[in-house]
């Protein structure tokens, strides 16, 4: 297994690690998780916790990086059940363009990563099981240029908004916002078209990498109580994003 795969598996298994652990240190079940459960009865407060150690088992599997297929395969699958019947009705609740549209496109960005995890180094197909496994995995990668997409497309529709963002200590907000958009446009439309994949979706990899470095850093260190630890949540998924990236430019060409 090359390097990038490698580093990609590691960024993405760090990422679903670190979202289990911030639910032993905020309430409720994380909003990228499940919206509007951070508050829930002290009856049923094990539940973030059963959520926390999924995440965390997962992740460290993955890192392992040993007998981590149908796993991975089987929490693609959950965290689309959790766009579907979690997300997706929540942002048709709330109408028109609302705050729940960002995680809306995360979860469906995780569950595509979940699956194209799934399809590094498979073993042989021995069963029917294990076969829709590997005839589903690459889908993975579709779900996660939708995401790409669809914030690049917001970079465009809210360039002075998104471009807020963009730490204080960079000049020229807009114009990153602006290539941003593009980079993230670009890097869907490639998936799409299977149009020079490998080496578009390592720039993106490295790309989200810098941003993981320069904004989400940034933004968790100086302001780590924001929306109880929302900008950690941001740094996590951007982690892996990035992961997922790595990887698909190196599995897309099989």
């Amino acid at each position: 297994m090359n390097i990038w795969m490698s580093a990609g598996r590691i960024f993405f298994a760090i990422g679903i690690t670190g979202i289990g652990v911030l639910h032993f240190f905020y309430p409720g079940i994380r909003p990228i998780i499940i919206p509007g459960l951070t508050g829930i009865p002290s009856s049923l407060s094990f539940i973030p916790y059963f959520i926390a150690v999924l995440l965390i088992g997962a992740g460290s599997l993955i890192v392992i990086g040993k007998k981590f297929n149908t796993l991975s395969w089987l929490m693609g699958i959950l965290f689309f059940l959790l766009f579907l019947f979690g997300h997706f009705p929540r942002f048709l609740s709330a109408g028109s363009f609302n705050n729940y549209w960002v995680n809306l496109n995360k979860i469906l960005a995780l569950s595509g990563g979940f699956l194209v995890v799934s399809t590094m180094n498979p073993p042989k197909p021995e069963n029917r099981f294990m076969k829709w496994i590997t005839r589903t995995g690459p889908l993975g990668k579709y779900l996660f240029a939708i995401m790409l997409y669809n914030f690049g497309v917001g970079h465009f529709n809210n360039l002075e908004g998104v471009s807020n963002l963009v730490p204080k200590y960079l000049p020229f907000p807009q114009f990153w916002t602006f290539l941003g958009g593009v980079a993230l446009m670009g890097s869907a439309i490639s998936i799409f078209s299977n149009y020079k994949v490998k080496p578009i979706l390592l720039l993106l990899g490295l790309n989200l990498f810098i941003w993981l470095l320069s904004l989400h850093l940034y933004y968790s260190i100086y302001f780590p109580r924001w929306q109880e630890g929302e900008n950690f949540i941001g740094f996590l998924t951007c982690l892996s994003f990035c992961g997922t990236a790595l990887i698909i430019s190196q599995t897309a060409s099989k």
